[in-house]
Order: structure tokens, then C-alpha cells, then sequence
């Protein structure tokens, strides 16, 4: 074969192995540019539904703190003094503005004052006053009951309602209802996007709140048929036209939309979302024409490195390397900068874990310390009234006075074995305590501090065992300590006097109230350290352990100031069924 021949066979076969080239390039673009978009959509699919399940979980927190509050603030007033007053006086002239005062406080809608026939004498909607709510469900079952009534209610229009009630009595009589309606449009407005529609239903499954209003008082299936639906659906649905490939969670006049449910705490109701993919596309979309436009200036050095000769190569093989060391010098300077920020924050951890401990060490310390003071103080009392005795030749008398010191000893024992063990809260070693043998034990141990000074104690008991499941030696700590309270709290008083109620049904409710000045600060009454006693009278962690104790309990401790002066402790603990009293 001739050398042209050759030559040209050459050339052929270089031609050849250039199209062969360029169509792996091609074939392997398109491999490439089709898993990307299948990774890539599932990605910031997933990203779009995680998103919509945080604001679902949002709007949540946001309605049923909205409900929250507003029972809450229901509570409050229906023991306002002034609506109260009002009520008693039928004298509703400035009720209204009392009225307005609150509407910000408690985020609602409407609020309102009903008397005991039923008649609007305040509102903060004018022109509701005088209207009558006699048969309304909302009047009845707070005229009947005495507990905050929850009621959803219908209007004539199909509007939907949500109103919390209360009755308002004094000494046991009732006086009216006060209403406060849930704020509704600002929560849907709040919800409302450009990408979401939201909807709640109750335990029926009927939408009861909606970002778009034709919805309410249809089923989740009825509005969703439903063609004359605008707003953020429909526009969703416009964004996602042709979009196949994505999960059809719910459907809305025949596109596919995802779908987000979430449970409401709150009489059976749940929470449902719709959201588009709005943006999805377009990211897929730029990140392959990125790739498409990597691929093309692949294949334009491809054709560049060919047309060039070994020595062009070479040195364009030997630029890139020179690139690939400085930016491995680059990587490793980061990679060292890295570690000895790891470092450092791994030393400041240790020191807030070690200044954690020492906090909490320095917390147990003081209530040891205060939990200690009174049965020291009383085992000073006894040790004196001992030594008298037996200067007096009474050692009998004496050996009590040991004997009591000998009890204490104990208490002190076993309170310390109690504060050790606080890290491990439980119930396994409740038992059945009558309180009223605990409010004598405490007495008792009062007794050498109630004897220093003349307070007249006030003792309602009932003549029946009033049982709780619990612990005896920390129910008596805490009546311990609200009874030093009381006692320290009627220094100044002419007449000092403790009053001790206990009462009995579901609930066992025992009441500590003293005649002195009160309470300041309910608010940061039970924080650990707060006192109003001098230095050295007090610790401040009295009614901070006490609460802990009672919340153990599964009770709950409270305060308030009474009316006519003088601070009201109150300790509610579940009552203990006398079937399971006797079986224990």
C-alpha cells in the first residue's frame, strides 16, 4: 500500500474516532441531563414538602395558642372586680370601655358581657349591646356549668363562630356570662399565601375555617370539586401544568397538589394544606441548562484540544496542574482553619457544661440549707425546753422534748434522701396519705414558732379521711413552708390570724390564707430566689420547691390576693377514690 494510501486511511480513521468521540460525549450528556432532573426534582420536591409541613405545624401553634389564650383570658375576666361590681349594681356605664381595654391583651375578636337574663350590657361592639342571648348554647351551658365553655356556633348567614364563655357569680350566686370571641379573619389572613391554601375541620370533617371563604361549611371533597374556586389553588395549578412526573397528593379540578394534614389538640379538629410547586421547575430547568451549557464548552475544548498540537497540550496539562496544587494548598489551609475552630468550640462547650454543673450544685445546696432551717429551728426550741426541764428535776417531761428532737432527726434524714433523689422523679413510692393528718403533722411542726408570738389559727377539716395518692413526708413540706409563709407574713398585722381550710371532692383543695399586706409580684412568686423577707430570713426557694413537690403530686399550687387583704395560698392534688384507698 502506498504512503498517500496510508495517509488517507489514517485520516479516516481519525475522523472516525473524532464522531465517535463526540457521540460518547452526546450520549453520555444525555444520561447525565436525565438523572439530574429526576434527582433534582425529587430533591426540591421533598424541600417544598418539608417546608409546607413547618408551616403547617406554624399555623397550628398559631391557632391553638390563639385558643389558649383566649380561655385564658376568659378566666381572668370573669373574676375581674370591676365587671363584677357592674353586674351587682346594674351599672354597665363604663363596662364597654373595660371592655375595649382587654381586646388587645387577648387577641380576640369581640368580647362581651351578658346579664343574668341574658341581655348585651357591654360590648365592644356597639351595636350588639342589647341583644338578647337567652337561648344561645354559649349562655346556657356557661349559666349551667362552672367551668370555661367552648362553643362553635352557626350564624344564620353561614359564618362560622368560635366563642369561649364563663359565668360570673359571687358568694355562689350567679351574676351573668362574659364571652370573648376567637379572632378569626386575622388568623386566615395570616395563613393566606401565594402558594398555600389552608382549611380546618371539625370532628365531622366540615370546614369551619378557610383562606377561601366559599369552602366553609362544605366537606374537604365538596370544595375541592368545586369549579368557581379561585385564588391560590388555581394559581398553583396554573404554575404546574404539564408536570407529570411529581406525586399526586390531592386533586383539584383534575391537577395534581400537595397535600399537608396536621392534628389540631383542640375538640377533634385538623389542620389541612394545599401548596404548589411553584418554583421547582424553574430551579430543574436552570440547573440543566447549566449542565447543557457544561456540556457544550466540554465539547468546544474537545474540538480546541484536537485542533491543536502535543506541545499546546502539554502545556495546557501542565497550567491545570499548577491550578489543581494551589487549590489543594487552598483546601488544606481551610481544612486547618476548620479544626481549630472545632477545637476552640469544642473548649467553650466544656466550659458551659462545666459552669452548668456548678449552677446546679450551688441550687441543690440552698435547698438543702432552706429545707433544713425549720426543723433546726424547732430542734433549738426542744433543746431549750429541755434544759429547763431538767434544772426543774422534770425528766420525764424532758425525755419527750428528746424524743420529739429524735423525730426530727429523722425528718432531716429523710428530707436529705429526698433532695438527693430529686433526679429522679417518679411515683413509684406513692402511697395513700390522708391530708389531713398531714396539715396536723405540720402543725405540729410549727408549733414552737406559732408559740413565740399570739396567731390565731383557723382549722377547717372535714370529720372523713380526705386521701390522696402521694407522699406524706413532702406534702408536709409544703404545708411546712406555706405556713411559715403565713406566719412571717403577719408580722405587722394587729390580729394576726392563719386560716386553714381543706375541702374535699374530685379534687382535694387545701387553702392557707393569713391578714397580712399580700403579694407584690404573683408573677415571679415561684422563681427560684425571689423573697420579700430581709437578708438572712430567707433563701427564696421556698415556694419554688413547693411548687416542684406539689407539680410531682400531679397537683398544682397557686396564689392570689384576697379581696379584703391578705395573700390566699391554694394546693389542688386528684382526690384518691375510696375504693382504691381501701385496695391499696
Amino acid at each position: 500500500m502506498s504512503e498517500p494510501v496510508k495517509l488517507k486511511t489514517r485520516r479516516a480513521q481519525g475522523r472516525w474516532y473524532l464522531r465517535l468521540s463526540i457521540l460518547v460525549i452526546c450520549l453520555f450528556a444525555v444520561i447525565v441531563i436525565y438523572v439530574s432532573n429526576q434527582f433534582l426534582t425529587q430533591r426540591f420536591t421533598e424541600t417544598i414538602r418539608n417546608r409546607a409541613d413547618v408551616r403547617l405545624a406554624s399555623h397550628v401553634g398559631d391557632l391553638v395558642s390563639e385558643l389558649r389564650n383566649s380561655a385564658l383570658g376568659l378566666q381572668f375576666l370573669a373574676r375581674d372586680p370591676e365587671l363584677i361590681t357592674a353586674l351587682v349594681d346594674t351599672n354597665y356605664s363604663l363596662s364597654t370601655a373595660r371592655l375595649l381595654s382587654f381586646v388587645d391583651d387577648f387577641g380576640a375578636s369581640s368580647l362581651m358581657l351578658l346579664d343574668r337574663d341574658g341581655r348585651a350590657v357591654a360590648a365592644t361592639d356597639r351595636n350588639r349591646i342589647g341583644e338578647f342571648h337567652r337561648s344561645e348554647p354559649y349562655f346556657i351551658n356557661a349559666q349551667r356549668a362552672t367551668q370555661t365553655i367552648y362553643t362553635t356556633h352557626k350564624d344564620e348567614d353561614g359564618a362560622f363562630s368560635f366563642v369561649y364563655s364563663r359565668r360570673i357569680e359571687l358568694d355562689g350566686e350567679f351574676l351573668g356570662v362574659i364571652t370573648v370571641g376567637l379572632d378569626v379573619p386575622t388568623l386566615e389572613r395570616g395563613w393566606a399565601g401565594f402558594s398555600d391554601a389552608v382549611i380546618v375541620t371539625d370532628s365531622d370533617g366540615t370546614i369551619i375555617m378557610a383562606t377561601e371563604p366559599k369552602w366553609r361549611g362544605l366537606a374537604e371533597d365538596d370544595a375541592l370539586t368545586r369549579q368557581s374556586a379561585p385564588s391560590a389553588i388555581e394559581r398553583a395549578i396554573r404554575l404546574t401544568q404539564g408536570w407529570a412526573a411529581l406525586p399526586a397528593d390531592a386533586y383539584l379540578s383534575g391537577e395534581a397538589v400537595l397535600r399537608r394534614e396536621a392534628r389540631v389538640p383542640h375538640q377533634g379538629w385538623k389542620m389541612v394544606s394545599f401548596t404548589a410547586y411553584s418554583s421547582v421547575r424553574e430551579r430543574v430547568n436552570g440547573i440543566l441548562a447549566l449542565e447543557v451549557m457544561g456540556f457544550a464548552l466540554i465539547l468546544a475544548v474537545a474540538f480546541y484540544l484536537m485542533s491543536r498540537k502535543t506541545a499546546s497540550r502539554l502545556v495546557f496539562f501542565q497550567r491545570e496542574s499548577a491550578e489543581l496544587r494551589a487549590l489543594n494548598r487552598r483546601l488544606q489551609r481551610e481544612i486547618a482553619e476548620r479544626e481549630k475552630v472545632e477545637k476552640t468550640l469544642q473548649v467553650a462547650e466544656q466550659t458551659i457544661a462545666q459552669s452548668s454543673k456548678l449552677a446546679a450544685l450551688g441550687e441543690m445546696s440552698a435547698a438543702v440549707s432552706h429545707e433544713l432551717n425549720q426543723p433546726l429551728a424547732a430542734m433549738k426550741t426542744y433543746l431549750a425546753g429541755a434544759r429547763l426541764l431538767l434544772q426543774r428535776k422534770r425528766p420525764d417531761e424532758a425525755l419527750s422534748s428528746f424524743q420529739r428532737i429524735d423525730d426530727l432527726l429523722e425528718r432531716m434524714g429523710a428530707i436529705t434522701r429526698q433532695l438527693k433523689s430529686y433526679a429522679r422523679k417518679g411515683s413509684d413510692a406513692f402511697e395513700p396519705v390522708d391530708t389531713r393528718a398531714a396539715v396536723s403533722s405540720a402543725l405540729a411542726m410549727m408549733e414552737p414558732q406559732l408559740k413565740t408570738r399570739a396567731v390565731n389559727i383557723i382549722r377547717t377539716l372535714p370529720n372523713e379521711p380526705v386521701m390522696i395518692l402521694g407522699d406524706r413526708l413532702r406534702l408536709e413540706q409544703v404545708i411546712i413552708n406555706l405556713l411559715r409563709n403565713a406566719f412571717d407574713a403577719t408580722k405587722s398585722a394587729s390580729n394576726p390570724t392563719i386560716e386553714i381550710l381543706l375541702a374535699a371532692g374530685e379534687k382535694v383543695s387545701l387553702q392557707i390564707r393569713d391578714n397580712g399586706p399580700g403579694i407584690e409580684n404573683l408573677n415571679e412568686l415561684f422563681e427560684p430566689f425571689y423573697t420579700t423577707k430581709e437578708p438572712g430570713d430567707g433563701v427564696g426557694l421556698g415556694l419554688a420547691i413547693s411548687s416542684g413537690i406539689v407539680n410531682d403530686l400531679n397537683g398544682r399550687l397557686t396564689a392570689r390576693n384576697a379581696v379584703d387583704g391578705g395573700a390566699i395560698f391554694e394546693v389542688q392534688l386528684p382526690a384518691l377514690k375510696q375504693d382504691v384507698a381501701a385496695a391499696e
